[in-house]
Protein backbone atom coordinates (compact mmCIF):
# COMPACT_ATOMS: atom_id res chain seq x y z
CA UNK A 1 0.00 0.00 0.00
CA UNK A 2 1.15 3.56 -0.64
CA UNK A 3 2.12 5.88 2.21
CA UNK A 4 0.70 8.79 0.27
CA UNK A 5 -2.51 10.29 1.62
CA UNK A 6 -5.40 9.91 -0.80
CA UNK A 7 -9.00 11.08 -0.64
CA UNK A 8 -11.62 8.36 -0.06
CA UNK A 9 -12.88 8.46 -3.64
CA UNK A 10 -9.50 7.55 -5.09
CA UNK A 11 -8.09 5.44 -2.23
CA UNK A 12 -8.91 1.99 -3.60
CA UNK A 13 -7.44 2.84 -7.01
CA UNK A 14 -4.29 4.17 -5.32
CA UNK A 15 -4.07 1.02 -3.17
CA UNK A 16 -4.30 -1.22 -6.23
CA UNK A 17 -1.80 0.71 -8.35
CA UNK A 18 0.60 0.93 -5.40
CA UNK A 19 0.83 -2.85 -5.22
CA UNK A 20 2.59 -2.70 -8.59
CA UNK A 21 4.71 0.42 -8.13
CA UNK A 22 4.97 3.33 -5.71
CA UNK A 23 2.98 6.48 -6.48
CA UNK A 24 4.30 9.93 -5.69
CA UNK A 25 2.24 12.58 -3.90
CA UNK A 26 1.96 14.44 -7.20
CA UNK A 27 0.61 11.38 -9.00
CA UNK A 28 -2.01 10.72 -6.32
CA UNK A 29 -3.06 14.38 -6.47
CA UNK A 30 -3.30 14.16 -10.26
CA UNK A 31 -5.61 11.14 -10.02
CA UNK A 32 -7.84 12.90 -7.53
CA UNK A 33 -7.91 16.10 -9.59
CA UNK A 34 -8.94 14.13 -12.68
CA UNK A 35 -12.14 12.90 -11.03
CA UNK A 36 -15.49 14.66 -11.01
CA UNK A 37 -17.73 14.50 -7.89
CA UNK A 38 -18.97 10.99 -7.00
CA UNK A 39 -22.46 9.90 -7.98
CA UNK A 40 -24.70 7.04 -6.87
CA UNK A 41 -25.91 4.43 -9.35
CA UNK A 42 -28.69 2.02 -8.30
CA UNK A 43 -28.41 -1.71 -8.84
CA UNK A 44 -29.56 -2.72 -12.31
CA UNK A 45 -28.83 0.64 -13.94
CA UNK A 46 -26.38 1.01 -16.79
CA UNK A 47 -23.24 2.91 -15.86
CA UNK A 48 -22.04 2.89 -19.46
CA UNK A 49 -24.35 1.94 -22.33
CA UNK A 50 -23.43 -0.22 -25.28
CA UNK A 51 -22.56 1.61 -28.52
CA UNK A 52 -22.20 5.02 -26.84
CA UNK A 53 -19.16 7.26 -27.23
CA UNK A 54 -18.10 8.23 -23.68
CA UNK A 55 -16.24 11.48 -23.12
CA UNK A 56 -15.07 10.26 -19.71
CA UNK A 57 -13.91 7.02 -18.11
CA UNK A 58 -15.59 5.82 -14.92
CA UNK A 59 -13.94 4.79 -11.66
CA UNK A 60 -15.89 2.36 -9.48
CA UNK A 61 -15.54 3.67 -5.92
CA UNK A 62 -17.78 1.12 -4.21
CA UNK A 63 -20.05 -1.75 -5.16
CA UNK A 64 -19.90 -4.34 -7.94
CA UNK A 65 -20.47 -3.73 -11.63
CA UNK A 66 -20.06 -5.86 -14.74
CA UNK A 67 -19.12 -5.55 -18.37
CA UNK A 68 -21.69 -7.27 -20.54
CA UNK A 69 -22.87 -7.88 -24.08
CA UNK A 70 -26.49 -8.41 -25.08
CA UNK A 71 -27.64 -10.82 -27.78
CA UNK A 72 -30.56 -10.27 -30.14
CA UNK A 73 -32.78 -12.58 -28.08
CA UNK A 74 -32.23 -10.33 -25.06
CA UNK A 75 -29.93 -12.70 -23.19
CA UNK A 76 -26.86 -11.24 -21.52
CA UNK A 77 -23.30 -12.48 -21.13
CA UNK A 78 -21.20 -10.91 -18.38
CA UNK A 79 -17.57 -10.68 -19.52
CA UNK A 80 -15.99 -9.29 -16.34
CA UNK A 81 -17.04 -8.37 -12.82
CA UNK A 82 -15.64 -5.04 -11.61
CA UNK A 83 -14.72 -4.27 -8.02
CA UNK A 84 -13.92 -1.13 -6.07
CA UNK A 85 -10.86 0.62 -7.49
CA UNK A 86 -11.47 -0.48 -11.08
CA UNK A 87 -11.59 1.98 -13.96
CA UNK A 88 -14.47 0.17 -15.63
CA UNK A 89 -14.00 1.68 -19.10
CA UNK A 90 -10.53 3.19 -19.16
CA UNK A 91 -10.12 1.70 -22.64
CA UNK A 92 -12.83 4.09 -23.92
CA UNK A 93 -10.14 6.79 -23.87
CA UNK A 94 -8.81 5.30 -27.11
CA UNK A 95 -11.52 2.87 -28.22
CA UNK A 96 -14.05 5.73 -28.53
CA UNK A 97 -17.24 3.73 -29.16
CA UNK A 98 -18.23 1.10 -26.62
CA UNK A 99 -18.74 -2.41 -27.98
CA UNK A 100 -20.21 -3.51 -24.64
CA UNK A 101 -22.05 -2.01 -21.68
CA UNK A 102 -21.35 -1.76 -17.96
CA UNK A 103 -24.16 -2.38 -15.47
CA UNK A 104 -24.33 -1.83 -11.71
CA UNK A 105 -24.78 -5.26 -10.13
CA UNK A 106 -25.29 -3.68 -6.70
CA UNK A 107 -25.83 -0.10 -5.60
CA UNK A 108 -22.62 1.62 -6.68
CA UNK A 109 -20.75 4.87 -6.22
CA UNK A 110 -18.75 6.04 -9.23
CA UNK A 111 -16.77 9.07 -10.39
CA UNK A 112 -16.03 10.13 -13.94
CA UNK A 113 -12.61 11.17 -15.20
CA UNK A 114 -13.02 13.24 -18.40
CA UNK A 115 -10.81 11.95 -21.17
CA UNK A 116 -9.16 15.33 -21.59
CA UNK A 117 -7.92 15.08 -17.98
CA UNK A 118 -6.66 11.52 -18.50
CA UNK A 119 -4.76 12.64 -21.60
CA UNK A 120 -3.21 15.37 -19.46
CA UNK A 121 -2.10 12.71 -16.94
CA UNK A 122 -0.37 10.69 -19.67
CA UNK A 123 1.48 13.80 -20.84
CA UNK A 124 2.39 15.32 -17.46
CA UNK A 125 2.85 12.12 -15.44
CA UNK A 126 4.20 9.42 -17.78
CA UNK A 127 4.89 6.96 -14.94
CA UNK A 128 1.28 7.18 -13.79
CA UNK A 129 0.19 6.87 -17.41
CA UNK A 130 2.14 3.61 -17.68
CA UNK A 131 0.49 2.28 -14.53
CA UNK A 132 -2.95 3.04 -15.95
CA UNK A 133 -1.92 1.41 -19.22
CA UNK A 134 -0.81 -1.66 -17.25
CA UNK A 135 -4.25 -1.71 -15.63
CA UNK A 136 -5.89 -2.05 -19.05
CA UNK A 137 -3.41 -4.80 -19.96
CA UNK A 138 -4.40 -6.68 -16.81
CA UNK A 139 -8.05 -6.25 -17.83
CA UNK A 140 -7.17 -8.06 -21.04
CA UNK A 141 -5.43 -10.80 -19.05
CA UNK A 142 -8.59 -11.24 -16.95
CA UNK A 143 -10.63 -11.55 -20.13
CA UNK A 144 -8.26 -14.27 -21.40
CA UNK A 145 -8.69 -16.24 -18.20
CA UNK A 146 -12.47 -15.89 -18.42
CA UNK A 147 -12.34 -17.13 -22.02
CA UNK A 148 -10.29 -20.19 -21.02
CA UNK A 149 -12.66 -20.88 -18.13
CA UNK A 150 -15.74 -20.55 -20.32
CA UNK A 151 -14.37 -22.83 -23.02
CA UNK A 152 -12.39 -25.46 -21.16
CA UNK A 153 -13.05 -25.56 -17.41
CA UNK A 154 -15.72 -27.64 -15.75
CA UNK A 155 -18.51 -25.69 -14.08
CA UNK A 156 -17.05 -26.42 -10.64
CA UNK A 157 -13.54 -25.35 -11.65
CA UNK A 158 -14.94 -22.22 -13.32
CA UNK A 159 -16.85 -21.14 -10.21
CA UNK A 160 -13.87 -21.89 -7.96
CA UNK A 161 -11.65 -19.82 -10.27
CA UNK A 162 -14.05 -16.88 -10.05
CA UNK A 163 -14.05 -17.08 -6.24
CA UNK A 164 -10.24 -17.14 -6.12
CA UNK A 165 -9.96 -14.22 -8.55
CA UNK A 166 -12.49 -12.01 -6.80
CA UNK A 167 -10.98 -12.71 -3.39
CA UNK A 168 -7.51 -11.57 -4.50
CA UNK A 169 -8.82 -8.54 -6.39
CA UNK A 170 -10.86 -7.45 -3.37
CA UNK A 171 -7.96 -8.16 -1.01
CA UNK A 172 -5.80 -5.80 -3.09
CA UNK A 173 -8.15 -2.92 -2.26
CA UNK A 174 -8.77 -3.79 1.39
CA UNK A 175 -12.23 -5.29 0.89
CA UNK A 176 -11.69 -8.70 2.50
CA UNK A 177 -11.48 -10.20 5.95
CA UNK A 178 -9.44 -13.24 6.93
CA UNK A 179 -10.10 -15.40 3.84
CA UNK A 180 -13.62 -13.99 3.63
CA UNK A 181 -15.44 -11.41 1.54
CA UNK A 182 -18.88 -10.14 0.62
CA UNK A 183 -20.27 -11.14 -2.77
CA UNK A 184 -23.87 -9.89 -2.78
CA UNK A 185 -24.67 -11.24 -6.25
CA UNK A 186 -27.66 -13.39 -7.17
CA UNK A 187 -27.29 -16.82 -8.71
CA UNK A 188 -28.83 -15.39 -11.89
CA UNK A 189 -26.00 -12.84 -12.08
CA UNK A 190 -23.39 -15.52 -11.40
CA UNK A 191 -25.03 -17.61 -14.12
CA UNK A 192 -24.65 -14.74 -16.59
CA UNK A 193 -20.95 -14.61 -15.69
CA UNK A 194 -20.39 -18.36 -15.88
CA UNK A 195 -22.62 -19.09 -18.87
CA UNK A 196 -24.78 -21.37 -16.71
CA UNK A 197 -28.33 -21.45 -15.41
CA UNK A 198 -29.10 -20.25 -11.89
CA UNK A 199 -30.09 -23.82 -10.98
CA UNK A 200 -26.69 -25.10 -12.15
CA UNK A 201 -24.92 -22.37 -10.16
CA UNK A 202 -26.86 -23.39 -7.04
CA UNK A 203 -25.70 -27.00 -7.49
CA UNK A 204 -22.09 -25.91 -7.94
CA UNK A 205 -22.17 -23.79 -4.78
CA UNK A 206 -23.49 -26.84 -2.93
CA UNK A 207 -20.62 -28.91 -4.36
CA UNK A 208 -18.03 -26.39 -3.14
CA UNK A 209 -19.64 -26.51 0.30
CA UNK A 210 -19.60 -30.32 0.23
CA UNK A 211 -15.90 -30.24 -0.67
CA UNK A 212 -15.34 -28.30 2.54
CA UNK A 213 -13.60 -25.42 0.77
CA UNK A 214 -16.12 -22.61 1.36
CA UNK A 215 -19.01 -21.47 3.47
CA UNK A 216 -21.33 -19.46 1.22
CA UNK A 217 -24.38 -17.88 2.78
CA UNK A 218 -26.29 -14.62 2.46
CA UNK A 219 -23.83 -13.03 0.06
CA UNK A 220 -20.84 -13.84 2.30
CA UNK A 221 -18.08 -16.25 1.30
CA UNK A 222 -15.69 -17.74 3.85
CA UNK A 223 -12.83 -19.69 2.29
CA UNK A 224 -12.09 -22.67 4.53
CA UNK A 225 -9.35 -24.31 2.45
CA UNK A 226 -7.56 -21.98 0.03
CA UNK A 227 -5.13 -24.63 -1.19
CA UNK A 228 -7.89 -27.06 -2.12
CA UNK A 229 -10.03 -24.29 -3.67
CA UNK A 230 -7.09 -23.21 -5.83
CA UNK A 231 -6.52 -26.85 -6.84
CA UNK A 232 -10.12 -27.22 -7.97
CA UNK A 233 -9.80 -23.95 -9.90
CA UNK A 234 -6.31 -24.71 -11.28
CA UNK A 235 -5.74 -21.13 -10.18
CA UNK A 236 -2.52 -19.29 -11.01
CA UNK A 237 -2.69 -15.62 -9.89
CA UNK A 238 0.15 -14.48 -12.17
CA UNK A 239 -2.28 -12.78 -14.57
CA UNK A 240 -3.47 -10.37 -11.85
CA UNK A 241 0.03 -8.86 -11.46
CA UNK A 242 -0.40 -8.12 -7.75
CA UNK A 243 3.32 -8.04 -7.01
CA UNK A 244 5.59 -5.00 -7.11
CA UNK A 245 7.27 -4.64 -10.50
CA UNK A 246 8.27 -1.03 -11.16
CA UNK A 247 7.10 0.37 -14.48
Amino acid sequence: MTETRATPRVQTLVDKLSLRDRLSDEEVAALDKALEPPRSVPAGADIVREHTRPSASTLLISGFSARYSTLEDGSRQITEINVSGDFIDLHSLLMKQMDHGVVALTDCVTANAPHIRLIDITERHPHLGRLLWLDTIIDAAIHRQWLVAMGRRSGLSHLAHLVCELYLRLQAVGQTGDLSFDLPLTQNILGDALGLSAVHVSRLISELRAEGVVQWSGGRIDILDWRRLAEIAEFDPTYLRLQSEPV
